[in-house]
């Protein structure tokens, strides 16, 4: 092999609908992530906390039946990694996005179209990494 291997940025999806999880796990695969796929909350949060530097961003559906919400997972992981990009998918919760919404986070609002997703995930991206790369140089 030549030359060092980019990892894919591991994505953490939650969706307890699992054919919108299969949709939105395919779409990320193509456009390049490595995506965890888990449909409940606390399935989330134990993913997380299994190795928290291995995901790069949390892509969660806000309603997740029983257990921990979008905005609880979302909390919980940048508790442990403050700039981890965020994005809720939601129908009905935008209304709520700004008082129990994690900052620097999008919500996409269902239906969706899948490059609306993948275009809000690159921007977070790049600003993780350009407020990552700005804190050491001088």
């Amino acid at each position: 092999m030549g030359g060092p291997q980019v990892q894919p940025t591991v994505v953490l999806l939650v969706e307890d609908e699992s054919l919108i999880l299969l949709d939105v796990e395919n779409s990320l695969k193509e456009a390049g992530f490595e995506v965890i796929g888990v449909m409940k909350g606390s399935a989330a949060v134990a993913t997380f906390d299994g190795d928290p530097k291995r995901v790069g961003a949390l892509v969660t559906d806000i309603r997740l039946g029983d257990g921990p919400t979008g905005w609880d997972i979302a909390r919980h992981a940048r508790s442990v990694n403050p700039s981890l990009p965020v994005i809720y998918m939601s129908a009905d919760g935008a209304i709520d996005w700004p008082s129990l919404g994690v900052p620097n986070s999008l919500i996409i609002t269902k239906p969706f179209v899948m490059p609306q997703l993948i275009t809000g995930l690159a921007t977070l991206l790049n600003e993780a990494a350009t407020a990552n790369t700005q804190g050491n140089s001088s």
